[in-house]
Formats: C-alpha cells, sequence, structure tokens
C-alpha cells in the first residue's frame, strides 16, 4: 500500500459546475434537457445493451461482446473505431436521432443508473410475472431467486432486449476513475485522490454536512449548505446504488449480471456465459477459438492502457491507498453493501471479499 497521503490544492467549484442534479443523481452536463427523451426511448427485442457505472471495464467489455455477438475478428476489432458500433445512449455523439435509427441488432451502451434508462426496460419482474403468476410479486427474495434459477436454464427469448451489466471491485474502480478525471482537461480536477475517495465513498448530504461543519470550526464563519449542493459527489451517482440497483435485478430474464475480475480469473466462463445469453451457440472448438479471440482483445487493451499507470490491471489500489484509506474504506463497504450478498474479488488469487 502507499506509504503516506499528500495533500494538494483543489478547485472544486470548477470542477462541480459542469455537472448537473437529476433525480437526486448528479448527472454530466451532455444528459441535461434530455431525461425524459431517454425515458421514452424505443427499444427492439433484438437490443444489446452494456451497462457500467463509469471505469468499470467497458471498452474491453464491448470489445468481447462485439466479438461474441458479432463472431467478429480480434484484429479487425483493433482497426475499426468500435465506439461508433456501439455508442452511448446519453452523449452527445452520435445522439439519439442517430441511435434510434441503427440497423438491427443495436448495440448500445450506458452509465446511467438502472432507474433512469429507458422504462420499457424496467420490466424484468413483470416476465416472470407472466410466467409463473400475478402472486410472484409477493413472494420473498428466496423464493424469487429460485424461480430465476430455473428460468435460467431456458434458452433467452429472441424477442427481449439483453442487458449486460458489469461491475468492478470499488478499490481498484476509483483509483482508475480518479486517474480519469485527472487526464482530461475538461474535467478541470485538480484535487488529492484521498478528497476524490472521500466523494465516493460518502452520499452528498453526509459529506457536505460534515464538511462545512469542519469548515466552520476553522474559519468560525457560518456557511449556508445550499452554497454546496452538488461539490462532494462523483458524476452517476453513488456507485453503491447503481451497483445495487443491478444486483437486485440479476435474476430478471434479461439480464447478464457480470464482474469485470472474472475476465481475467475465468474468461472461459465469461465468454460461455455471454455466448449463451446472446443465444451464439457453439461447439468446443469453436468456444475455445472464441476465447482465445477474446484474450487477445484483453493483451492488446492491457497494452495500450500501461503507458503510465495500468488503470485496467486488478489489484491497482495497493499501490495507492495507505492503511488508513483501506480501514475507512472496508468500514464504508460494509455500512453500505452489508445487506447484499455480492462478493469482488480485490486482488486476484485471493478470496472473495464479502460484503458482511
Amino acid at each position: 500500500m502507499a506509504d503516506s497521503e499528500v495533500n494538494t490544492p483543489s478547485t472544486p467549484i470548477e470542477y462541480d459546475s459542469k455537472y448537473f442534479e437529476f433525480d437526486g443523481i448528479r448527472l454530466p452536463p451532455f444528459c441535461r434537457g434530455k431525461m425524459e427523451e431517454i425515458a421514452n426511448f424505443s427499444l427492439r427485442g433484438s437490443d444489446i445493451w452494456i451497462i457500467t457505472y463509469p471505469k468499470s471495464g467497458t471498452s474491453l467489455l464491448q470489445e468481447v461482446v462485439y466479438l461474441v455477438s458479432q463472431g467478429a475478428d480480434p484484429d479487425e476489432i483493433g482497426l475499426m473505431n468500435i465506439d461508433e458500433q456501439l455508442p452511448v445512449l446519453e452523449y452527445p455523439q452520435p445522439g439519439l436521432d442517430i441511435i434510434k435509427e441503427l440497423t438491427s441488432p443495436r448495440l448500445i451502451k450506458s452509465h446511467l443508473p438502472y432507474r433512469f434508462l429507458p422504462t420499457g426496460m424496467h420490466d424484468g419482474e413483470a416476465k416472470l410475472s407472466g410466467i409463473f403468476g400475478p402472486g410472484f410479486k409477493n413472494k420473498t427474495k428466496n423464493e424469487k431467486a429460485r424461480y430465476g434459477l430455473w428460468l435460467s436454464c431456458m434458452s433467452h427469448s429472441p424477442s427481449q432486449l439483453s442487458i449486460i451489466y458489469m461491475a468492478r471491485n470499488p478499490k481498484d474502480l476509483v483509483v482508475s476513475y480518479f486517474e480519469f478525471h485527472r487526464s482530461l482537461r475538461t474535467m478541470s480536477y485538480r484535487g488529492t485522490f484521498q478528497e476524490f475517495c472521500q466523494r465516493f465513498m460518502n452520499d452528498k448530504r453526509n459529506f457536505v454536512r460534515s464538511f462545512v461543519r469542519s469548515f466552520c470550526r476553522q474559519t468560525g464563519d457560518i456557511v449556508c449548505c445550499c452554497f454546496f449542493p452538488l461539490f462532494f459527489v462523483v458524476g452517476y451517482g453513488s456507485w453503491f446504488e447503481h451497483v445495487l440497483g443491478f444486483w437486485e435485478h440479476r435474476m430478471d430474464s434479461n439480464v447478464l449480471f457480470l464482474k469485470y475480475e472474472d475476465m481475467y480469473k475465468d474468461l472461459g466462463a465469461l465468454v460461455e456465459q455471454l455466448a449463451w445469453f446472446l443465444g451464439v451457440s457453439c461447439d468446443k472448438v469453436q468456444h475455445e477459438a472464441m476465447v482465445e479471440s477474446c484474450n487477445q482483445l484483453i493483451e492488446q487493451c492491457c497494452s495500450s492502457e500501461a503507458l503510465s499507470i495500468c488503470r485496467g490491471r486488478v489489484g491497482l489500489w495497493k499501490d495507492v491507498f495507505t492503511v488508513s484509506m483501506n480501514e475507512k474504506f472496508d468500514a464504508v463497504y460494509r455500512q453500505k453493501m452489508g445487506n447484499s450478498n455480492l462478493k469482488f474479488d480485490f486482488c486476484l488469487g485471493e478470496r472473495p471479499v464479502p460484503s458482511l
């Protein structure tokens, strides 16, 4: 772990003024004015959606999904601008009007929380209710899980759009997210990693309240909390809420919940999951060739990102976190994830760290 914490000046007003709040979530400026249009976005049964919290391995996942779903060659993917093939729903380019007219099957990405996605997606439980009867909604989570496991043995319906969600362990993610903010001039973030990690761990209201109390003790001034409306949360809201929002829907018949670390731990199993979920049939030889192609993509991606700090590797956080920061992070993690059975690998070769 890192040896010490170093403080440098930060510019929170410049950094945060570019964002706005929508229904309690802090979003990038390009989402302003289009959230209603996103909610009403028309879906197709052949759509393939890739949803992630930022810096969760989106670029790598999109290449793997494209290779598996389209049967593409990894060398061809390396030559193409794959972002043009898989646009981000909320980004200004190419825009919603263009995405609506894309040829099927459309491959679409987004970083939005589950509740902000097109309303047509919010019917996973309705599908299960339609199969198992109206009493399904009144069943316990364990009972629903058993029904979901039974349903998973059935083939994925071609009339249902596919939602692939990938989550990454939050310690590696916050380091990568910090480096991302520091590398872009448009983000204008010049705070320390410690400050950024504090933003990441805490929700807006609690952190603003503690900051204002600290500020007043040091200066003797009385500060109105409304002066700090959005300063202490990162874009796209809480990682904890984002991940748990999709984890709650992991049993929906059209949702596949993946973990970033599994691409490095057991790529073969992950590719097999993707192929089954997307309805791609292949024999053993074809599967092995597909895994090898995906492995090439991962190696290419890691090589291109390993210039200063390999933001994609597992266990990255150990080079940055101090012992004190790690203890604080673990305490927050247990508090926010304590009611979930979701587990992450924080370092490969070690047992997954439970949320309890």
